[in-house]
């Protein structure tokens, strides 16, 4: 997208602050026949029996199968569900895998897409373009409950993922954005500790990829350095006292402006990138992708922005003489418990070489400041990483 052009998604509202009892009804008015999505994890939860509650009897259906990284196998059972229940909102209560893996769900019913090859052939760039939104709203769309910090909500694009070749895919479609989020704070409080602040550090790569790019626009400048200054506090007081809900709330805040920089046109780098890659290959969470690609992409992209990376640093606690947004990144991330190396998840140095070779030469990686010119470079910032 050009930096001369900022296109918004096609959502109409968030809802904010609200427990999900009182936030989620408005949103299904007029519609009788709802599905609820959400994980096998929360199908037992509290959250989840509110949620099924402010549904009421326009629920038709209910899955919780849906896997980390939205597998091909289970965004088509979940589009077969939608066709047989002949839903008209899709309530997508979970983290990123959720949300995307109902994105893509509810595009393949658009489509018609019924099968792993026809949904794989879908797939598009990660560049291409998601704001022609004046169409007619399809049917079904989205309300999504997000339990974490990974920001999937906000988007039009969704990633899921080719198990049998172990490869994640991007489907795109303007309508695929839900057409409205409800940000209840505690509807992360039965999240895993390592899940949810990890996912935050998600946020965090969102806002300071943007904030380090070397095409910048205000918009995405101000709205990233906002999210980094937030989460900067909040991640530490949800760590130090998981009930603050005050802060919980803080981080779905950042979360929501840590990614708003990307309808300005700039772009993220190496670490979403080689987080795909990881993800798809080994099954690495996504937020424990930033944790470990962050650090290291920003201490390979020190040579062409690190005066960038000196503002990330201040706000992320690197005040020490020296600091580099690595160290800041890793000081952080490691304040909150979280692993920064490959080793940490069980990935072994003698590894390294494959993973990078499954770069096809796109975005993000290839929107990175500091060129990336093939699968040797990649290697380079893994080793970082190790």
């Amino acid at each position: 997208m050009s930096l001369h052009l900022h296109s918004w998604p096609a959502q109409q509202r968030v809802r904010h602050g609200l427990p999900v009892a009182e936030a989620l009804p408005p949103e299904l008015e007029g519609f009788d026949r709802v599905v609820l999505v959400t994980t096998r994890s929360l199908a037992n939860s509290r959250i989840a029996a509110a949620t099924r509650a402010a549904i009421g009897a326009r629920l038709v259906g209910e899955t919780s199968a849906m896997r980390a990284h939205s597998p091909v196998e289970d965004v088509l059972a979940l589009a077969a569900l939608l066709r047989e229940t002949q839903a008209q909102r899709v309530v997508a209560l979970g983290g990123g895998s959720v949300i995307d893996g109902a994105k893509v769900a509810c595009n393949a019913v658009w489509h018609g897409l019924l099968d792993a090859a026809s949904l794989i052939a879908s797939a598009v760039s990660r560049g291409a373009d998601a704001s022609g939104w004046d169409a007619a709203s399809p049917v079904p769309r989205i309300v999504a409950v997000p339990t974490t910090l990974s920001a999937a909500e906000f988007a039009p694009h969704a990633g899921f993922t080719d198990l049998v070749a172990g490869r994640k895919h991007r489907g795109l479609h303007p309508m695929q954005v839900p057409v409205a989020v409800v940000l209840d704070p505690a509807a992360t409080l039965e999240t895993p500790a390592e899940l949810l602040l990890s996912s935050g550090i998600r946020a965090t790569d969102h806002a300071a990829e943007r904030l380090c790019a070397l095409e910048r626009a205000p918009f995405s400048d101000a709205v990233s350095r906002q999210a980094l200054e937030m989460l900067a506090v909040a991640l530490p007081a949800i760590k130090r006292d998981p009930g603050d809900l005050a802060a919980r709330g803080l981080a779905q805040q950042a979360m929501w402006l840590s990614v708003m920089g990307g309808w300005a046109g700039v772009a993220v780098g190496a670490s979403h990138g080689i987080g795909y890659i990881l993800g798809g290959a080994r099954g690495v969470p996504h937020g424990i992708t930033s944790c470990l690609g962050l650090p290291a992409v920003m201490q390979w992209n020190e040579p062409v922005n690190a005066e960038r990376q000196a503002v990330v640093a201040g706000i992320l606690g690197g005040t020490t003489r020296g600091a580099t947004g690595a160290t800041a990144l890793r000081g952080f991330i490691r304040g909150l418990g979280l692993p920064t190396t490959l080793a940490e998840v069980g990935i072994a140095a003698a590894e390294i070489p494959g993973l990078a070779a499954r770069w096809d030469g796109g975005p993000p990686i290839a929107t990175n400041p500091r060129k990336v010119g093939g699968p040797a470079d990649v290697e380079a910032i893994l080793r970082l990483m190790a």
